[in-house]
């Protein structure tokens, strides 16, 4: 304890010069603008600022706060438009659009954006004290879950799709599937072989989780905006002074604990992010609720356990970066080649050798937290009063935020293309009452469970008992049968 109370003396010195305070206060202004930006997300807000960081000499300690201050502030800043326009701004941010659109919807957009900002920072400070307390701990129990570990855990990420969203089970898990069947389009990375492209040479690389999102959320709501206007539905959506009350985080204290710690530990695990961690997190959450529960129409819990899940997992995917030389996510993948740039290696050594990197990053993460949160809550009534526009001007925006988001990321005509006919298919669905979440997640889990199940028997020759030969594996998979027996058993007892 004494080592680690004298490594937070070293970073808070460091984070608390003049200079790096600037740069976690610019870097979280900054992230939060790029997350609110639909399609932009940290990965992408990191990796373009990134050369600018190496570019103006700043000493290594300070290039990596202000990165770090772009990726925590971007998924905080992934809220914004999820809530107030239905569309999200990042992977993680998708679970976030359930409840926190209909609040808004309801004139309490200002008691959700300010909700989503205790509740991301409660989980980012929560996975920072741990990171703190028993990162290097942790660090080893992530390196040694094997690609037939991921496999039990996307099977339980999938069992937890079932009661997830939606009132009908059939419909999540349908939309799942279509999720599934997107994410194997492409060339297959092990034999070759090419998988639905019917020709089309764009479809070679398949298709990015940019398209995906930007395409059912953003084009779809733009779709549906078009038809509310055509059929002379289209209403001015109702604002007030809403904001959050005391009672609403006792309410979801424990919501907020739990969705802390599940995010921040799933976040340690390299490869799964904020995506998962929010996914399950809410399963969790609106399973515990039961039928008191009112998810999918603005439940407080709904949009806590996503919100504090994301930022949790951030922190937690920093632990094996540092650690470990490992990147737990996409954006820790970049910070990990910031540092290369620097000519240091992260890992084990790097607490003792470059102590300033090490806790400097980590001090400032806690500065940072705070940083977001005076930052954000006075400019929740802002971000409030962008549903006063009359909704017929917002059709053009979310049309411009797309196509501009798409283009400048990708850089490639046909997937404007694609985006159209994704928002045209997310709109039938819409029509059906299909919930698009499961789609999306089912896109990002698919590819996670394709590549980890093909590297699980890769190394076992082909043999298929080796995905139930570890007790983590077991204990997964112990956790998905519950998930889908205990519900019906429940509702067995209710009816008699």
């Amino acid at each position: 304890m004494s080592e680690v109370l004298n490594g937070l003396a070293t970073g808070f010195g460091v984070a608390l010069s003049p200079f790096n305070l600037m740069l976690v206060a610019f870097g979280c202004f900054a992230g939060t603008l790029i997350g609110a930006l639909p399609g932009i997300g940290p990965i992408n807000g990191v990796a373009i600022l990134l050369p600018i960081a190496y570019g103006l000499g700043l000493p290594p300690e300070s290039a990596l706060i202000l990165l770090a201050g772009i990726y925590y502030g971007a998924e905080f800043g992934g809220r914004i438009s999820s809530i107030l326009l239905n569309v999200p701004g990042d992977a993680g941010a998708v679970m976030t659009t359930l409840d926190g659109n209909p609040m808004a919807r309801k004139g309490e957009a200002g008691r959700a954006l300010s909700i989503s900002a205790i509740a991301s920072f409660i989980g980012g400070t929560v996975a920072v004290v741990l990171m703190t307390l028993f990162g290097p701990l942790l660090s080893k129990f992530a390196v040694a879950f094997s690609p037939s570990d991921y496999v039990a855990l996307m099977v339980f990420a999938f069992a937890s799709l079932a009661s997830l969203v939606g009132a009908n089970p059939v419909k999540t898990l349908v939309g799942a599937s279509m999720g599934l069947m997107l994410a194997t389009i492409g060339v297959d990375a092990n034999t070759g072989v090419t998988r639905y492209t019917f020709g089309v040479p764009d479809l070679l690389a398949g298709i990015d989780f940019l398209i995906v999102v930007i395409g059912l959320f953003g084009m779809a709501e733009l779709f549906h905006l078009v038809e509310q206007q055509a059929t002379g539905k289209l209403k001015t959506l109702p604002i007030d002074s809403s904001f959050v009350k005391w009672a609403d985080i006792v309410f979801g204290r424990w919501t907020l604990i739990r969705s802390s710690l599940i995010g921040f530990v799933i976040g340690v695990l390299p490869g799964t992010g904020a995506s998962v961690a929010s996914a399950v997190t809410y399963g969790t959450e609106k399973r515990i609720a039961g039928k008191s529960g009112t998810f999918g129409e603005g439940d407080v819990r709904g949009l806590m356990a996503p919100e504090a899940a994301n930022n949790a997992s951030a922190a937690g995917a920093m632990v094996p970066m540092l650690t470990l030389g490992i990147p737990g996510s996409g954006t820790t993948a970049i910070l990990l080649g910031a540092l290369l740039m620097f000519n240091i290696q992260p890992g084990p050594l790097l607490f003792t050798q470059h102590p300033e990197i090490a806790w400097g990053l980590i001090a400032s993460m806690y500065i940072g937290n705070i940083a977001l949160l005076i930052i954000n809550l006075p400019l929740v009534g802002l971000f409030a009063r962008m549903l006063t526009l009359p909704q017929h001007y917002l059709t053009p925006l979310i049309a411009i935020l797309a196509f501009i988001g798409i283009y400048s990321i990708v850089g490639n005509p046909f997937d404007l293309f694609m985006i159209i006919g994704l928002g045209i298919f997310g709109w039938i669905l819409r029509k059906l009452d299909f919930s698009l979440a499961p789609v999306i997640l089912g896109f990002v889990l698919g590819s996670l469970f394709e590549n980890n199940l093909r590297r699980a028997l890769s190394i076992s020759g082909g043999d298929w008992g080796i995905l139930v030969q570890s007790w983590q594996s077991l204990f997964l998979y112990g956790l998905a049968v519950l998930v889908v027996i205990v519900p019906l058993i429940l509702s067995r007892r209710r009816r008699a």
